[in-house]
C-alpha cells in the first residue's frame, strides 16, 4: 500500500486572526476624538494656571525659609543629577556657592513661558547681583485678535508650542576678571556633525550668557527643581533616574577653591 504525502500547514497559519485588525475610524468620529483632546487640553491648562496661583504664596513663604538656610539652592541644583552633569567643573559650583535665592517668574500673558532669576552675594567672579534667563513668549501673529473666556483662555493658547513660540534670550555676565571668565575658560564646543546638542556643555554660566539652551536646563530648573526645592536640598529626590557623577574633578580645576556641596545633614537632637 503506498503511502500519500501529507501537507503540512504553512508557518502562521494556525495563528488566530488579530480581533483588532478590522477597527475603522470614520471621519465623524475622528472630529469628535480631536474636539474632546481640545476639552482636555484646555482644562488641563485651566488646571495648571489655577495651580500656579495657588503656588505662588507658598513659594513666597518657602523663599523666606530658604534664605536663612546656608546654599539651600546651590545644594537644591547640585542634588538634581542632571543639572549637576552641567556643572561638573569645580569652578563653577563655587561660583554657584554665592547664590542666595532663586525665583521664578511665570509670563503674565502664557504661564507656561518664564524667567528664572539667580540672586548672589558678593563674589570674585561676577558683578551682578542678579543673572536672569528669560525664556520669552513670541505669540503667533492672530494671537492679540483672539478674546479670552471666562477661564482666560483663548483657542490660540491650546496649541501653543514651546519650540516655535519661546525663545530663550541670553543674559550679559559681568566677570570681574578674565582668569574668572567661566565662559572663556570652558566654552560649549559644537558636535563636529551639526548636531543641535553640542559635544560639550562648558561651564555652567553657559546657560546665561548663550541664547540658546540646547540641555533645557531652564525647563528642569522651573519645572522639576523650583517646585520640589526643598526635597532636593534634603536630597530626597532625583536619584532615580540617572546614577550621580562621582568622578573627581578636572585637572584644570585643582587649583580652585573647594566646596562642600553634599546632602546636608539634620543635627541631633539634645537629649532632655
Amino acid at each position: 500500500m503506498s503511502s500519500k504525502g501529507v501537507k503540512r500547514a504553512s508557518p502562521g497559519a494556525m495563528e488566530a486572526k488579530n480581533p483588532l485588525a478590522d477597527v475603522e475610524l470614520t471621519d465623524e468620529d475622528a472630529i469628535k476624538l480631536q474636539g474632546i483632546q481640545k476639552d482636555i487640553a484646555r482644562a488641563d491648562l485651566i488646571v495648571e494656571r489655577l495651580a500656579q496661583q495657588k503656588m505662588k504664596p507658598v513659594y513666597e513663604k518657602r523663599r523666606a525659609i530658604a534664605k536663612g538656610i546656608k546654599k539651600f539652592w546651590p545644594v537644591a541644583l547640585m542634588n538634581h543629577p542632571i543639572l549637576a552633569m552641567h556643572a561638573q567643573h569645580n569652578a563653577d559650583q563655587v561660583a554657584l556657592s554665592y547664590l542666595e535665592d532663586l525665583w521664578l517668574v511665570r509670563d503674565e500673558t502664557e504661564s507656561r513661558t518664564f524667567t528664572l532669576e539667580f540672586y548672589f552675594k558678593e563674589n570674585p567672579y561676577f558683578s551682578n547681583s542678579v543673572l536672569r534667563k528669560e525664556f520669552r513668549y513670541v505669540p503667533p501673529p492672530n494671537a492679540g485678535k483672539e478674546t479670552p473666556d471666562a477661564d482666560g483662555i483663548t483657542p490660540i493658547m491650546l496649541d501653543f508650542s514651546w519650540d516655535r513660540d519661546v525663545q530663550p534670550q541670553a543674559c550679559k555676565v559681568e566677570w570681574k576678571d578674565e582668569a574668572k571668565n567661566l565662559t572663556k575658560l570652558h566654552p560649549r564646543v559644537l558636535d563636529d556633525d551639526g548636531d543641535d546638542i553640542p559635544a560639550e556643555g562648558g561651564s555652567f554660566f553657559n546657560f546665561f550668557e548663550m541664547g540658546s539652551d540646547p540641555f533645557e536646563v531652564g525647563v528642569i530648573i522651573a519645572n522639576d527643581i523650583f517646585p520640589e526645592a526643598v526635597d532636593y536640598f534634603l536630597g530626597q529626590a532625583g536619584h532615580d533616574d540617572i546614577d550621580e557623577d562621582e568622578d573627581e574633578d578636572s585637572e584644570d580645576d585643582e587649583n580652585e577653591e573647594e566646596i562642600d556641596l553634599e546632602k546636608p545633614r539634620p543635627k541631633k537632637q539634645k537629649q532632655a
